[in-house]
């Protein structure tokens, strides 16, 4: 059994020692792969190490070097930390088993440099999930960034290096223009970036500069995608399916709303951004824009007929549900926001696993063309109908805990139109997943001709497998939420 230090610096280390193995196995696809599935599980097993000792009270912690004082690269392993750990780690192995029938089925070029990229991009979402300071998550949050960028720009076309531009542009910009003076001015403040329950900003400022400060915060976080620095997102849907997958649902905008969170309750501190808001201006303004990203998000997926331009709007709506709830400030819809990036998660990712699935089997990448294809791919749409279900937030799905604790939160804190914003955006969500659904499995298939072909089935196994993996996972965390729940009740201290 690992040390709780040992833990942290081998979950750092085993995906970048995966990604030089994986680099020396290129010329050997099978092995190549197996060492990808091998070192994902290898990443799962440190990672689970650290559990049940984050969950005994625990904060495990491990130093690397001090850059200047109050500048350090070091690691603390917290609820909030350990629940977005087992997220990206956990779902590394299905996406790993995923791309390898994505990549054969298609035929994909510079297979080795996707698994190697892929590799490196979690050993940086590890040092974000497990930095113990605003700086250290702001150099794996960069990096992350960087690494990320020839996965997206994967098939080398014009619009791939268009779409990469605007997403390390909006990335970098935001967080070079923002985020970095917001860290720098925090150093000066506080004398510290390390984060700290009940937050390090405590009667260091007054509710204006305490507003500015958040928005700076907010803003350079473009991961989360708040509007109006969200088109990264939708740019980024030319990168392959796997890479989608890694874009929405176990790294990049995962590492978004988890800054968010971290911000807001280790860094302001929940108690002091309530007392801004009393007289002042407080963290009342992100939940209005965090509200309108939702709305106005779900209102473009409503008229969008390519499969995973809807489903980039659906995760730029969704991500605002846990700023929102965050913004919001009362305990059950902090929790609600905790519970809502694992529930995002697994659910997301079923969504553009099955948008893979579809395109590789159909070759169909529009929502008008996908009448009657549940009847020949009936694992594939079956597993997209319970992903939608948890988007929308309908039971048996886990998607419905999260939106009931931000819902009740939202309630106790009497925030009405946080409320509504929540009613309005789950029936504009049933508006643009249902008619998915409906068209899969109740609308007959056209006519054979105009390119229309019936003689394919399901997508390759691996695919398929991992698809509904995640989508048995979608309703067993209705049913069994204890661990993430746990994590998210111990984040904000009940």
């Amino acid at each position: 059994m690992l040390a709780p230090d040992q833990a942290i610096a081998w979950a750092l280390a085993v995906p970048a020692v995966g990604a030089a193995l994986i680099a020396v196995a290129g010329r050997a696809p099978n092995l190549r792969e197996t060492i990808t599935l091998v070192t994902a599980v290898a990443l799962l097993g440190c990672v689970l190490t650290l559990l049940p000792v984050v969950s005994g009270g625990a904060r495990p912690a491990l130093t690397l070097f001090t850059l200047l004082p109050g500048l350090q690269i070091s690691f603390k392993v917290e609820p909030l930390g350990m629940l977005f750990a087992l997220i990206a780690s956990g779902l590394w192995i299905v996406n790993s088993l995923y791309s390898i029938g994505y990549m054969r089925g298609n035929n994909e070029a510079n297979q080795t440099r996707f698994y190697v990229c892929f590799a490196l991009a979690l050993a940086a979402t590890m040092g974000i999930a497990f930095a113990g300071n605003l700086f250290t998550l702001f150099v794996f949050y960069e990096l992350l960034t960087l690494i990320t960028y020839p996965l997206v720009t994967h098939h080398g076309t014009d619009a791939a290096r268009t779409g990469g531009r605007v997403y390390l542009g909006i990335l970098m910009g935001t967080s070079i223009v923002f985020l970095l003076p917001a860290l720098v001015f925090v150093w000066h403040v506080a004398g510290t970036t390390d984060f700290a329950a009940g937050g390090i900003l405590a009667g260091k400022l007054g509710p204006a500069a305490l507003a500015g400060l958040l928005a700076l915060c907010m803003f350079g976080i473009g991961k989360a995608a708040l509007m109006p620095f969200h088109r990264w997102l939708p740019a980024a849907m030319v990168a392959p399916t796997p890479v989608s997958a890694l874009l929405h649902a176990v790294a990049v905008v995962k590492a978004g709303v988890f800054s968010v969170v971290k911000v807001i309750v280790y860094v302001f501190g929940v108690d002091t951004l309530a007392q801004a808001g009393i007289g002042g201006i407080g963290a009342g303004w992100l939940v209005w824009v965090a509200g309108f990203t939702i709305v106005a998000a779900s209102v473009v997926a409503l008229s969008a007929d390519n499969l995973k331009r809807r489903l980039a709007y659906s995760t730029v709506s969704q991500l605002s549900y846990v700023v929102m709830a965050a913004a919001v400030l009362a305990p059950l819809s902090l929790v609600g926001a905790v519970l809502h990036i694992a529930a995002h998660a697994v659910g997301k990712i079923t969504l553009f696993f099955a948008a893979g699935a579809i395109y590789t089997a159909a070759h169909k990448t529009e929502v008008s063309q996908l009448d009657g294809i549940g009847r020949r791919m009936p694992w594939t749409m079956g597993a997209f109908a319970i992903a939608a279900l948890s988007m929308i937030g309908l039971p048996p799905a886990v998607g419905f805990v999260s939106k009931w604790y931000m819902l009740s939160g939202a309630m106790a804190a009497q925030h009405w139109p946080a409320v509504a914003v929540i009613v309005v955006s789950t029936l504009l969500n049933a508006g643009y997943f249902l008619p998915i659904v409906y068209r899969a499995f109740f609308v007959a298939p056209p006519k054979h001709g105009h390119g229309n072909d019936h003689s394919h089935g399901e997508a390759p196994l691996p695919m398929v497998l991992a698809l509904c993996a995640t989508a048995a996972a979608t309703v067993l965390l209705f049913f069994l939420p204890d661990v993430p729940l746990a994590l998210a009740r111990q984040t904000i201290g009940l």
